[in-house]
């Protein structure tokens, strides 16, 4: 079965991180971590906001850009930037392909989108904006590569606790 991959390269705020592993360990997804990272895997916000889901992720550190790379061999790498040509619902995602994102301060190198950009993707936003928080940006984009594929084994409806979607009122 085919896995989205979510990777951020050097991340700097935990929070960021956990709530993007969050997202990923509630679809299924993988994430990577390029180093260097902002904080250690062990800092109390990244797994407060990762809550009891943390355990659940299936999470890969690599050295560098480079060692990413070589052990991801082949990989299908959309890249999220303020700076795209192309909206991020433009492009037809494969169900396993990996959605970069780069670090708070500063985002993705130029020369890593350059060399990738017809996978440049963006966020619609006002001009006057810089960007969006990571963590939000990250749940856009993965939910956009779901839908395109019909969010495959994930859960699409809920059930009350207390009581019955059909029960009278």
């Amino acid at each position: 079965m085919a896995k989205l991959n979510v990777v951020l390269l050097e991340p700097e705020i935990p929070a960021n991180t956990g709530n993007i592993g969050r997202t990923c360990a509630a679809v299924g997804a993988r994430l990577h971590l390029i180093e260097p990272l902002g904080f250690s895997l062990q800092e109390k916000k990244l797994r407060r906001a990762g809550m009891d889901y943390w355990h659940e992720l299936d999470v890969t550190c690599y050295l560098n850009y480079e060692d990413f790379l070589q052990k991801n061999p082949g990989a299908v790498i959309y890249m999220a930037t303020t700076k795209g040509r192309q909206l991020y619902t433009q492009p037809a995602y494969e169900p396993d392909c990996y959605l970069m994102f780069g670090k708070e301060s500063a985002g993705i190198p130029e020369t890593l989108l350059k060399a990738a950009k017809d996978r440049c993707v963006r966020i619609p936003m006002l001009e006057e904006t810089r960007s969006l928080n990571l963590s939000n940006s990250a749940a856009i984009l993965i939910y956009e590569v779901l839908r395109q594929h019909q969010f495959c084994d994930l859960q699409q409806a809920g059930e009350l606790h207390q009581s019955s979607w059909e029960d009278e009122q």
